[in-house]
């Protein structure tokens, strides 16, 4: 699929957002004023970095703000999204992203080494080794999952999600700002 957005373009989009923002919100005591101060190609768009107006004027750290994170210009439609700074510097905010934003599932292992056992071993085996790697799932819960495996089919997401490890500190979630450009 070919680009929508270039550098140039992402940056203007992200500008345009800051200053619709500066126009809803009144300036007597509310945020810093922010603007662009880096643009970094990624393979799903441009992550454009702002900072407070007196910062890239004065690099006094004291002027900075902190804790922001980057905003993603989608390459392929232009949207925008707030990706937070404890996300952004965590594991798998790509992941997270495609996710919760272009609603691909990601690729689950388990599902790939059940059928195999599927296959080989057949149905009960599959869902006792199941059992054994996600026991969070009862016995018809599991019959159900190695089923529609077998049958051709996706679990159903609850059954895959009983199958997962529970996050301690789950990131925090990506924020759609702007829709598809114009």
């Amino acid at each position: 699929m070919r680009d929508v957005v270039n550098k140039e373009r992402a940056v203007e989009l992200v500008e345009d957002l800051l200053s619709r923002e500066r126009q809803e919100s009144p300036r007597m005591a509310g945020p810093p004023e922010l603007a662009v101060l880096d643009v970094e190609e990624h393979a799903l768009g441009w992550l454009v970095f702002v900072q407070a107006v007196e910062y890239i004027r004065s690099r006094d750290t004291g002027k900075m703000v902190v804790g922001h994170g980057p905003y993603l210009v989608d390459r392929q439609d232009g949207s925008i999204h707030h990706i937070p700074v404890t996300t952004f510097v965590g594991e798998g905010w790509e992941e997270l992203y495609l996710q919760q934003v272009r609603g691909v599932r990601p690729p689950d292992l388990l599902i790939t080494d059940v059928l195999a056992l599927v296959c080989s071993d057949g149905t009960m085996a599959a869902i006792r080794n199941l059992r054994k790697q996600a026991p969070l799932l009862g016995p018809q819960q599991a019959k159900a999952y190695v089923t529609a495996l077998r049958d051709g089919k996706q679990p159903a997401e609850e059954l895959v999600g009983l199958t997962r490890k529970p996050q301690m500190c789950p990131p925090l979630p990506i924020s759609t700002l702007a829709g598809p450009a114009r």
